[in-house]
């Protein structure tokens, strides 16, 4: 499936890719940014629910469901790709109940550089095919999508800075 929209963030990151892959493979952990009130997210927040694999196989299935401005919002997930330590894709399944993107695939890429990483994350989107989407997507979209790759890009490098995991 092709999307219309894109976004991505790099960083480089004082770890090796194994460990790093081992940090972003937790999708709770990945997504930590939805799961706290923030303005991004209009103070609502998303809750994660897997299956027996964690999100950590491929087919493995991940939904979210949450509550922003009183609505209730909901995605399905699926891991479709998963090469330690180098990448990892998933993608929506089904219709997601989302306000500003609608389906996307979203992932992750590592490279070693020299003893550290560099760590590619992206988002490949459409805006929602609802009316409000059709309205809320082309404003609000860009920003969102731009907001959750650098966040986590950002969380992950947070994660490994002066804390001696390596």
């Amino acid at each position: 499936m092709t999307y219309a929209h894109s976004a991505q963030a790099l960083a480089d990151i004082g770890t090796s890719p194994e460990v790093l892959f081992d940090y972003l493979d937790d999708q709770a952990s990945l997504g930590s940014h939805m799961q706290k009130p923030s303005m991004m997210m209009l103070g609502g927040r998303m809750s994660y629910e897997f299956d027996d694999a964690q999100g950590r196989t491929v087919g493995s299935v991940i939904r979210m469901q949450g509550n922003i401005l009183g609505l209730v919002l909901s995605v399905e997930e699926v891991v479709i790709e998963r090469q330690p330590p180098h990448r990892k894709t998933w993608e929506t399944r089904g219709h997601p109940n989302l306000l500003v993107i609608g389906s996307y695939r979203m992932g992750f890429a590592i490279n070693a550089s020299g003893r550290a990483s560099r760590l590619r994350v992206c988002i490949d989107y459409d805006y929602p095919g609802t009316f409000a989407g059709k309205l809320l997507g082309p404003l609000f979209g860009p920003i969102y999508a731009r907001w959750c790759v650098n966040r986590m890009a950002k969380d992950a490098a947070n994660a490994f800075e002066g804390s001696g995991r390596s």
